[in-house]
């Protein structure tokens, strides 16, 4: 696959990477901008907690899983993208610049408020590799402008993988599905805690075809058990 991947061990100050250039490079975030915007969802309260139902529209998606009534926790599990445009259109075309300027987030532009359920999937909102990185930084970290109780449920929700050696907070993207007209790129981001260390990490990769969206995972999990963290 052709792709990028960065792997950056926070107490070490180390950075393993391959592609330098792709890593600088601004892409779509896709549904990895819905740590961000569940952060958001919180800290306005359109979301009162990540257990709180938003009910189906009766419409039905491509995704079957998708077409029931869901919660945070589902829908960021599920990836569902109708749930988190609900989400931004009840923050507001204001607050969701706002927080998207204040958590520093890639190039920080949403576009026109028309564009408000739609920036993160085919606007003008970019983010290099890096920069997801950045980001993952100072979740980790808490030092995002948001409550520690709003961090502590969206740390929660990532959460993919416990053992009794790490934890694996991540979250998957996809920008371009469904349109053939376009190259489609692949996300998967987070990080994996070990003891009271953190790798995070952001791999980007080109998706040609459906099983490329598995191998976007795998080849992150083969990445961090070249470093032996798996």
């Amino acid at each position: 696959m052709e792709g990028a991947i960065i792997i950056h061990d926070v107490n070490r100050n180390v950075t393993y990477q391959h592609n330098r250039d792709r890593n600088r490079q601004p892409f779509l975030p896709a549904s990895t901008f819905k740590i961000l915007n569940s952060l958001i969802a919180l800290e306005t309260g359109v979301i009162p907690n990540d257990l709180a139902i938003l009910t189906w529209d009766g419409i039905e998606r491509m995704v079957p899983a998708w077409n029931r009534d869901q919660n945070m926790r589902t829908a960021f599990n599920l990836s569902a993208v109708w749930f988190y445009q609900v989400v931004a259109r009840r923050v507001g075309h204001d607050r969701m610049q706002q927080w998207v300027s204040a958590a520093g987030y890639g190039n920080q532009t949403i576009g026109s408020p028309a564009a408000i359920d739609s920036f993160w999937l085919e606007g003008d909102l970019r983010i290099t590799p890096q920069q997801q990185i950045e980001f993952l930084q100072r979740l980790y970290q808490n030092e995002l402008p948001f409550s520690e109780a709003a961090i502590a449920t969206v740390k929660d929700i990532m959460i993919v993988e416990r053992t009794p050696d790490y934890t694996l907070r991540a979250k998957t993207g996809w920008a371009g599905f469904g349109e053939a007209d376009q190259t489609q790129i692949g996300w998967y981001v987070g990080y994996l805690e070990q003891g009271d260390n953190a790798y995070l990490f952001a791999t980007n990769v080109d998706m040609r075809q459906d099983s490329d969206g598995p191998a976007r995972l795998e080849l992150t999990r083969r990445c961090l058990r070249d470093l032996n963290l798996l």
